[in-house]
């Protein structure tokens, strides 16, 4: 990148299975095509290292935080390529014997953990077979998170967050937010891309969304479409289904043209 005013950015997209070493070898070869191409911060879906028929399986892998195979993963992964990677979730040990926290980790170009934010909504949806609970095996965090990087503040959220907006209020002054999701087919269909949208416009700010797309081993359907969405609410870039990689640029100066011309964030009233 030639202006220095850009950061590449990736999203990676997956179909994870119940096998974790198969997962971790899909990520980390986009994860080095997403490098390969420039990308500065690359991101991962929720649930990348494991996705199965019973939604108890992640309770076998859960991990203490700051050690683990799926740490060392991420830490490795970071470190081998110099990016900043945002880890989509992982299992980690819960104040409840029979829960995770369902987590997304973060690590700056030296492979360190440089932030960590516990999933705060919990999706829960049923409509004919479709049946979903995430409290049954996941405690609830209960602070948002945002790591500070070179490029600037940037927000860490996880699929059902994004139907809250007062979440992305409460982070406060952005230039990207960065959400990992496995939302479902029919959800997905309805409302994703309306709601990624909806908030890059309002908090003027880039949105990164990587994603689960596809029809998983056991049998779930995830949306896909994972994107890169500019302040002005425009997609940058998207991919529909499959695993692969979105890569874009993060324009500062565009970012801080959009917010001069409109001032939104300063004509706040409410929660300032």
């Amino acid at each position: 990148m030639n202006n220095p005013a850009k950061t590449r950015v990736a999203a990676v997209q997956m179909v994870s299975g119940p096998v974790v070493a198969d997962n971790l070898a899909e990520a980390a070869h986009w994860i080095a095509e997403a490098a390969r191409q420039g990308a500065g911060l690359v991101a991962l879906p929720e649930y990348f290292p494991l996705i199965s028929g019973d939604e108890a399986d992640k309770l076998t892998i859960r991990e203490t935080d700051g050690d683990g195979p799926i740490q060392r993963f991420l830490s490795g992964c970071a470190r081998r390529h110099g990016i900043w990677l945002i880890g989509g979730s992982v299992p980690l040990l819960a104040d409840v014997q029979d829960k995770v926290r369902n987590t997304c980790l973060a690590y700056g170009p030296d492979g360190a953990q440089v932030g960590r934010y516990d999933k705060i909504h919990l999706f829960a949806f049923q409509r004919g077979n479709e049946n979903y609970d995430e409290a049954r095996t996941i405690e609830a965090g209960s602070e948002p998170v945002a790591i500070t990087t070179p490029f600037g503040r940037v927000g860490l959220s996880i699929c059902y967050d994004l139907r809250f907006p007062e979440f992305f209020r409460a982070l406060g002054d952005m230039r990207l937010l960065v959400l990992g999701a496995a939302f479902t087919e029919t959800t997905g269909r309805a409302h994703w891309e309306l709601l990624l949208r909806a908030r890059a416009v309002e908090n003027q700010c880039y949105v990164l969304a990587s994603a689960q797309g596809g029809v998983h081993p056991s049998g779930r359907r995830t949306w896909g479409e994972s994107m890169l969405i500019d302040p002005w609410g425009q997609v940058v870039n998207r991919l529909a289904r499959g695993p692969g990689v979105v890569v874009g640029d993060i324009d500062e100066e565009y970012l801080l043209d959009i917010r001069k011309n409109l001032p939104a964030l300063g004509h706040r009233r409410i929660g300032c």
